[in-house]
């Protein structure tokens, strides 16, 4: 963090993984996870002047351009760039031993009673929160995993069979979609466009709502949550006003997120 500072970057305040270097038109932006950079820039001679100036400090070796970074594969087309794990998710199949099973054609029932689950707790959880814990990371790339990953996570505690079963059928789910992501397009336009939901009182045992929202950039996906509500809605409009607040909040964040890196004029 002290070398890129001492280079000219200016860390993000929205993203304090985020280093941004603006010097008249030319700019780089570093995104850094523990010794891993992603570099980005508009100008080849600034980045291999940049690339030399972190040698000489740090022991590095230039891996080109990016195609797999912790698990997410990156493809490039006159398309866009398109995000998927289908390695990760080959080996999450694999470890539930399902690679030869009949694949689902959606993840989870929607009327589903899991939290009304009463069958016999799982005698060693461990398998099903190592399987939670990886569909959570596959959600990354995956907004249709968001529903069922919430609902899975909950039970993390105490799982019962019901609960393993239902996690199960996700993974069989994924079977029939191995190499679904997300494709960000090349042309898109810079504006966000978000769509947020609820479900009142969706919670039968605290009576909370569930809330949710997808937020897209042009066409391109970009976030996405499913959550409960922290309290109590005394009405399906609370809950609305609520989760409108909640998005509102995210597409302010990104608005200056994407401000951090040079692009001025957003609606």
């Amino acid at each position: 963090m002290s070398s890129l500072k001492a280079y000219g970057f200016q860390q993000s305040y929205s993203d304090y993984s985020l280093f941004t270097n603006t010097k008249g038109t030319v700019q780089i932006n570093v995104l850094v996870y523990v010794d891993d950079l992603i570099i980005s820039r508009n100008n080849s001679a600034a980045l291999r002047a940049f690339k030399a100036y972190l040698s000489d400090y740090f022991h590095m070796k230039d891996l080109g351009t990016l195609k797999y970074l912790l698990g997410i594969e990156v493809a490039r087309s006159s398309s866009g760039l398109f995000l998927c794990q289908r390695k990760y998710t080959l080996d999450i199949i694999s470890e539930a031993r399902l690679l030869g099973s009949k694949p689902a054609s959606f993840p989870m029932e929607h009327n589903h009673k899991l939290s009304l689950a009463s069958g016999p707790l799982l005698s060693d959880s461990e398998p099903y929160r190592r399987l939670v814990g990886r569909l959570i990371y596959l959600a990354v790339t995956r907004p249709d995993l968001a529903y069922s990953v919430y609902i899975l996570s909950q039970f993390m505690h105490a799982p019962r069979t019901e609960h393993w079963e239902a996690a199960l059928r996700v993974v069989r789910y994924l079977k029939g979609t191995l190499g679904q992501g997300i494709l960000l397009r090349s042309n898109n336009e810079l504006t966000f466009q978000g769509w947020c939901d609820s479900d009142w009182a969706a919670c039968p045992l605290t009576r909370r709502s569930l809330k949710w929202w997808l937020v897209f950039l042009g066409k391109s996906p970009i976030s996405w949550k499913t959550k409960k509500q922290k309290t109590v809605s005394t009405s399906s409009s609370e809950a609305e006003y609520r989760y409108m607040s909640a998005i509102t909040c995210e597409l302010k964040w990104l608005k200056q997120l994407i401000l951090s890196l040079g692009v001025q004029h957003l609606s």
